[in-house]
């Protein structure tokens, strides 16, 4: 008797996973679970079986059967930074950056995120669900099957409202799942430059309450650096969101040792993010405070940066670090987390399964999706990504975007193209 599922994938090169699920830190981030010739089995969304595709064919009938000879199988990416929810690109900074105008004078002359809060706020709502749509379905091709999505580019309370309201509308009806963040603390409002108190109590007393009442995200993050939020205005949004039961991220230590890194192991975040010039001192209070780093290599290239963060060292450290695209409109236009990989062994100098474990299981305890999804175990959303290739090391050999030939996200299978 052979048992009923909903979908086989057979005949796979590689199925490649983290062996279990994270937070996976030091050493345990270069091993992985590698079966050749094998598959899943998949029942109502989730993974029932990994095996041989000899086995499973003998097993189990399924309803639909996807075949992934050529092909190796790794699971469902998880990209833990980004900021989908924007209308128009932002191309002529980069030129501008190849000229040597630096990221703050590019701000300071009115581009930068003040330039998409512009395009946001004079958007219409269907301008902005398209344009999300849009981002989310290339997210979905490109391989990933979660992503956190921040808000941030509206600044006042109506625009950032319905910067969540849309991207919920959004993902009720797409495979890619959304975990959602308010940014409110994106930058200083050029309205409030001159009254940044008042800013910040607007955050904490208004706003902060408001998405927290009306369940508009389950995350906060701020972004701490220099031109942005100090430190202690920093504090007191995280502490005021703290207050209210939202998870705390935070934007540190991208343009220079702001304190903010400090900031986020003082309060416990889940996680701080870019951290390019984050002190040794800083990277032992993560491993004390169980903060994760979210490392965006994307962007150091993206940038040009002659620095990168010291993954190395937060590795033998023992933290469970996260790679993510940080995809936005600015500076950097990436969805693709094949690339991420491949950037992170070149520029981060971590290894292709470090990368792996980072860009799946780690990425999903980063959002609190660790018993969900990122890695290919029985019980685990069925979310998964065929990749073109003999060997998931070819993630680092090949510097690509792919090549994806389909994505199974919750249990369903679509292809790429």
């Amino acid at each position: 008797m052979t048992e009923a599922v909903d979908l086989l994938l057979l005949d796979a090169e590689e199925i490649v996973t983290p062996p279990r699920t994270g937070p996976v830190s030091g050493s345990a981030m270069d091993q992985l679970q590698v079966q050749n010739g094998a598959g899943l089995a998949v029942r109502d969304g989730r993974v029932v079986e990994v095996a041989a595709s000899s086995e499973l064919r003998q097993r189990y009938t399924a309803k639909e059967t996807v075949s992934a000879s050529g092909c190796f199988v790794l699971p469902g990416f998880v990209d833990a930074h980004t900021h989908p929810v924007f209308v128009g690109t932002r191309e002529a900074e980069f030129d501008l950056r190849g000229r040597g105008v630096g990221y703050e004078e590019i701000t300071r002359r009115g581009g930068g995120i003040f330039r998409s809060v512009e395009d946001l706020r004079e958007a219409s709502d269907d301008q902005i669900r398209d344009s999300v749509r849009a981002h989310l379905d290339d997210f979905a091709r490109a391989g990933t099957t979660t992503i956190e999505a921040k808000s941030g580019y509206g600044l006042t309370w109506s625009d950032e409202r319905r910067s969540l309201v849309i991207l919920q509308e959004v993902a009720e009806e797409h495979p890619v799942r959304v975990v959602k963040t308010f940014l409110g603390a994106h930058q200083m409002p050029k309205e409030y430059r001159s009254r940044r108190e008042e800013y910040v109590e607007v955050l904490c007393k208004e706003q902060i309450p408001a998405v927290k009442d009306e369940g508009l995200a389950q995350y906060c993050d701020v972004f701490c650096d220099f031109g942005a939020f100090e430190v202690e205005e920093s504090r007191r949004v995280l502490e005021a969101a703290q207050d209210q039961g939202l998870g705390l991220r935070i934007h540190a230590e991208e343009l220079g040792e702001s304190g903010g890194a400090m900031l986020a192991a003082d309060l416990g975040a889940a996680t701080a993010d870019h951290l390019v010039h984050i002190s040794d001192a800083a990277i032992d209070r993560f491993a004390e405070r169980g903060v994760q780093p979210v490392l965006l290599p994307g962007t150091c290239f993206s940038l040009g940066n002659q620095h990168a963060p010291p993954a190395r060292k937060m590795i033998e450290r023992g933290l469970a670090v996260v790679i993510a695209t940080d995809f936005n409109p600015g500076t950097s236009y990436l969805q693709s987390p094949i690339l991420m990989v491949a950037l992170a062994c070149q520029i981060l100098k971590v290894t292709v399964a470090e990368a792996i474990t980072a860009a799946t299981t780690n990425a999903a305890a980063s959002v609190g999706l660790a018993d969900e999804t990122g890695a290919l175990l029985p019980g685990m959303s069925a979310d998964a990504v065929l990749v073109e290739g003999q060997s998931h090391l070819l993630l680092g050999y090949r510097l690509s975007e792919g090549p994806v030939r389909g994505v199974l996200s919750q249990g369903r299978f679509f292809a790429a193209s």
